[in-house]
């Protein structure tokens, strides 16, 4: 048995980021760039107003001072005429600077007067202006290769006229439960049957990562059609098999790699749930055979194949959040085993004095409603036996929901 972050360097030395496409603006939100993008003009492209108002020369202002209007600006149009002194133009939000005006007078501080318009209050030099490339100049790298797109991302490179951008290709992972013991959804689960849960939880951890799940059935305990099965999985970009991986009679998914000629990198982590992991690779499609037992694959997943996956859509940020939390009174003691790292499901809620775990349920590996009440893992390094309440502990948050603000976060 290896380490668990052992295991974590082995999988992610050999995974890289997939190819580019390219995908509309639209397309690429959430996704990764793989290009760079620069400024291919000024923005703003030319001094703007920011204020509706009037455009004059500050020297000609002083308090009560009327000033002759030459012109209408509205958002969109060319000045006609620059300013001469005494003189003044109308102007919208956005619309270019007359040559000769140096400041906008916001209209709250003017009013009409006869042929002309009296400044009430005077503003500073420069006042109400927005300059040629303030935001960004032209030639500006303005959004990094392996940027993860926004909405901000979004609307930049819409400011800048890109209308299509190279991403990183999103992966087509092939999902495969083995066992004669299980069925599919829409088959009868009748005496020691067992409805075909992890096909469906993996494929939309999947999905939830990024990549795109291609849901191939189940493999029989038989070598040859999973050999055949699984040659048709390795034509995606990564594949997972769940069960099969252990040491019984009818495990068959470790001889059945070595056949299909995927070198195994390692087998068996030093965790719980979760031990009998598979990683290998077959050329350069990683192969992650999972356990069998529904929470054994879905943490193990969340610890090997999504940072796998991340790094495959180019992003830099691979794992969970993780936070500190309280082991609360109500939580009870958590007694582990020295050597392994244990991941505990919890639940944790979010008061004024920060993160508490407040519940953690029956712990076997079969409890999938347990998944469903948690929204965290709570780690117990492989050096420790446990924590007792009170206890300060680290949880990777596998719920984001619990990150976001009850409230706004606006007040005092």
């Amino acid at each position: 048995m290896i380490p668990v972050l052992d295991a974590v360097e082995i999988i992610l030395g050999a995974v890289g980021p997939m190819p580019p496409e390219k995908v509309s603006i639209l397309e690429a939100h959430g996704r990764v760039l793989a290009e760079e993008v620069t400024a291919p003009r000024d923005l703003p492209p030319h001094d703007n107003s920011a204020m509706d108002g009037y455009a004059v020369r500050h020297a000609d202002l002083r308090p009560g001072v009327v000033l002759r209007v030459v012109e209408a600006i509205p958002a969109g149009a060319d000045p006609s005429r620059g300013l001469e002194p005494g003189q003044a133009a109308k102007i919208m939000t956005g619309a270019p600077i007359p040559a000769g005006a140096d400041t906008v007078v916001q209209v709250e501080d003017t009013r009409e007067a006869d042929g002309g318009v009296e400044i009430v209050s005077v503003p500073a030099a420069g006042a109400n202006i927005r300059p040629q490339g303030e935001d960004v100049r032209q030639g500006t790298l303005v959004l990094p290769r392996g940027t993860r797109v926004r909405a901000a991302e979004v609307g930049m490179m819409a400011s800048l006229g890109r209308a299509f951008v190279l991403v990183h290709q999103r992966p087509r992972v092939a999902v495969l439960a083995t066992g004669d013991e299980i069925v599919d959804l829409d088959s009868p689960a009748q005496g020691a049957k067992i409805i075909n849960s992890n096909s469906y939880g993996v494929a939309a951890q999947v999905a939830e990562a990024g990549g795109v799940p291609v849901v191939l059935g189940i493999g029989r305990d038989d070598p040859e059609g999973l050999l055949e099965m699984f040659e048709r999985a390795a034509t995606c970009d990564a594949v997972i098999t769940t069960g099969g991986v252990s040491m019984g009679d009818y495990d068959f998914v470790r001889p059945v790699l070595a056949r299909a000629g995927v070198a195994v990198q390692f087998w068996k982590v030093a965790m719980k749930p979760g031990k009998p992991v598979v990683f290998g690779m077959k050329g350069r499609v990683p192969v992650f055979g999972l356990p069998g037992n529904p929470v054994s694959a879905m943490v193990a997943f969340e610890q090997f194949v999504r940072p796998a996956l991340r790094k495959m859509l180019g992003h830099r940020e691979l794992f969970r959040p993780v936070v500190e939390a309280v082991l609360g009174e109500e939580a009870g003691a958590v007694r582990t085993k020295a050597g392994r790292t244990d991941f505990v499901r919890c639940r944790v809620e979010r008061g004024p004095e920060g993160f508490r775990v407040v519940r953690v349920k029956k712990q076997g590996s079969g409890i999938l409603s347990t998944l469903v009440q948690a929204n965290g893992l709570l780690v117990i390094p492989a050096e420790s036996t446990g924590a007792e309440p009170g206890e300060r502990v680290r949880v990777q948050i596998y719920d984001p929901g619990i990150l976001d603000q009850a409230e706004p976060g606006i007040g005092p």
